[in-house]
């Protein structure tokens, strides 16, 4: 009895001894795997923005003055951003409509449709409103007066007119048809000083309109991203908090870009409030995923930053830093496609 109970527990221990080793040896492989490096997916090659030829397109809408409805600068401004469309070879379409805003008052609008490559079938949609605010009712003065909106307004517009640029110029092209859209009647809402209620469809008047009559009948994306107040001084963008429910994926890969571009300093890893913009219609109820690139400053008073919705707002905002930083970043997000 004694012999069997020694032999037992030699074997017993040959097989624990065994089973350590395995134990270890797996441990090892399984550590030595973990340890390689995951090979980072290369981009594919993009074209280079030109921030001084945004920084003009900016300069160029500016100079007809304010872009508000029913003016002269107005008017001017569009029938320039249709033949610049044009020019930069894009398909153009527009939609003319009468917008009514939350007090009554009628405004002629435009919506401004630029296509690239037109037959392709799989379409990233990319807007910006190009109006201006007709009052500066964050301003201690003038604020009955329309402001320049160089950066709420001007940036993005200029932003996607050189995108459109880069693409013409280049020799390969994205593999991606390209929408881009100027929305008009975006700033009309209640001025900061309202009594009424305030309401989030005072805004976005143009997107809202387009979201319910599209250019095409039937037309879709694959994604969609808005720009708004993309080239000021010390703008950051995080993750906007609207853009964040509807379409997680898309922030997180445009983010990604932006960092593995060098620029994680202005498209920061952190959450935004969320917003009433362009891309709430276009997500709510033209069934797009669209997120909001849009300058938020979440430890600040002044959110969109001291400029906004002042006589503030004009060229001596707009860093072509910036404008190279969210261009670069968006061509080369479509180019990825």
């Amino acid at each position: 009895m004694m012999k069997t109970n020694r032999i037992a527990l030699l074997l017993l221990a040959i097989f624990v001894f065994s089973g350590v080793a395995v134990y270890f040896k797996s441990c090892q492989t399984t550590s030595s795997q973990e340890s390689v490096p995951q090979e980072e997916v290369t981009l594919n090659p993009t074209p280079d923005f030109n921030a001084d030829s945004a920084y003009s397109f900016v300069e160029k809408q500016v100079s007809f003055g304010p872009r508000v409805p029913n003016t002269k600068a107005h008017k001017e401004c569009a029938i320039w951003l249709v033949e610049k469309l044009k020019q930069l070879g894009c398909e153009v379409s527009t939609q003319d409509f009468v917008a009514t805003t939350f007090d009554g008052k009628k405004l002629n609008a435009t919506n401004i449709i630029g296509s690239i490559n037109p037959t392709a079938t799989k379409r990233i949609l990319l807007t910006a409103h190009w109006d201006a605010r007709s009052v500066a009712d964050k301003d201690s003065v003038d604020k009955n007066r329309a402001i320049d909106a160089a950066n709420d307004g001007g940036s993005g517009v200029g932003v996607l007119l050189e995108l459109a640029r880069s693409i013409q110029q280049a020799k390969t092209k994205p593999n991606v048809g390209v929408d881009i859209i100027f929305f008009d009647v975006e700033d009309v809402g209640e001025p900061e000083d309202f009594k009424g209620e305030h309401g989030q469809n005072s805004w976005c008047l143009g997107s809202q309109y387009w979201a319910s009559h599209k250019h095409k009948e039937n037309y879709t994306a694959y994604y969609g991203i808005n720009l708004d107040m993309v080239g000021a001084k010390g703008a950051v963008f995080p993750h906007e908090g609207t853009s964040m429910q509807y379409a997680p994926m898309i922030v997180r890969n445009v983010w990604d870009i932006a960092s593995r571009l060098g620029y994680s300093n202005l498209f920061i890893d952190a959450d935004g409030g969320g917003l009433v913009d362009d891309h709430v219609p276009v997500n709510d109820v033209a069934k797009i995923q669209m997120i909001d690139i849009i300058e938020l400053r979440p430890n600040d008073p002044k959110t969109f930053g001291a400029y906004h919705h002042t006589h503030q707002d004009n060229m001596s905002v707009i860093d072509k830093n910036t404008l190279k930083a969210v261009g670069q970043t968006v061509l080369t997000v479509l180019y990825q496609e």
